[in-house]
């Protein structure tokens, strides 16, 4: 048989449609608040621990809202870091040949297409680069694009949305409160333990006994003293463990790999969380 090899294939911003539903388990009514929002045309600050599912989440309302409505959703993410420019977002003039040609951002397609554009860990830009996102995010709903002297009006079907972790918020990295109050938002927190049972078992691939295990130690670990360890386990890393057990490795190991080490430096809470580990998985 003829070794088949999967070449991964660029796409544009347009491109990034869910053609399948992704792995979403409702922890509240975040479903039906957000699509309130959507059909309101309101920005959404989704705000909620690193690894709690804010991004899948809107993966799965990007599918949805698609679904519902019969046409395509892309969902365009940013990672946002402390170089990010205006121009990073929404585009520039580049030289192609011996031409000078413009070419959009990201913000600038979604804005254009009818997109969701989703801004991730928004307080890590520079607050004067998330100034632009002012006008985009009001009534008017319209981007200015100075490079070329005009403005265009958003899309009916572009929504706005922000993430970030209150947990790292500081007088140095946080929202303009101007920013901030332009955005409707919905707070996510780590589900309780049967339903991250849940979550772990469909996104890992293992069985529910095993899954209730890993939900237990995620459980528990949080727990553990709050200044040694800034934030416990995620659901995700959980998620990693069951993948790594379903790989074959041992369940101690797995969770040294993907939960001890991974959530602290410390030795004193590296044996701490060993010792849960030792407890769930005797």
């Amino acid at each position: 048989m003829d070794e088949v090899i999967a070449v991964s294939r660029e796409l544009s911003y347009e491109e990034h449609v869910f053609r399948e539903e992704p792995f979403y388990v409702p922890v509240a009514d975040e479903v039906e608040t957000f699509r309130a929002a959507y059909h309101a045309s309101l920005p959404v600050n989704l705000k909620g621990p690193t690894g709690c599912g804010k991004t899948r989440f809107l993966e799965y309302m990007s599918w949805l809202l698609g679904k519902e409505g019969g046409f395509d959703l892309p969902l365009i993410t940013v990672a946002c870091h402390e170089d990010l420019t205006a121009g990073d977002l929404v585009g520039r003039y580049l030289l192609r040949g011996e031409e000078t040609v413009w070419v959009d951002g990201p913000l600038t397609a979604a804005v254009k297409t009818g997109a969701i554009c989703y801004l991730d860990e928004v307080v890590e830009a520079r607050k004067d680069t998330m100034v632009l996102i002012h006008p985009l995010a009001d009534h008017r709903r319209i981007l200015p694009l100075e490079k070329k002297g005009g403005f265009i009006h958003a899309h009916p079907r572009f929504l706005l949305v922000v993430s970030y972790n209150p947990g790292y918020q500081s007088m140095l990295k946080d929202l303009k409160i101007s920013t901030r109050q332009r955005f409707a938002a919905i707070d996510f927190s780590y589900p309780d333990p049967a339903l991250e049972a849940r979550i772990i078992a469909g996104e890992g691939g293992v069985t529910m006994e095993l899954a209730k295990q890993l939900a237990l130690l995620g459980e528990k670990a949080r727990r553990l003293g709050e200044k040694e360890l800034e934030e416990g386990p995620s659901t995700r890393l959980l998620i990693y463990a069951a993948r790594l057990i379903g790989q074959g490795v041992g369940a101690r190991r797995a969770c040294e790999t993907a939960v001890v080490s991974a959530v602290s430096d410390d030795p004193v809470m590296q044996q701490a969380m060993r010792d849960l580990v030792a407890a769930v998985f005797p």
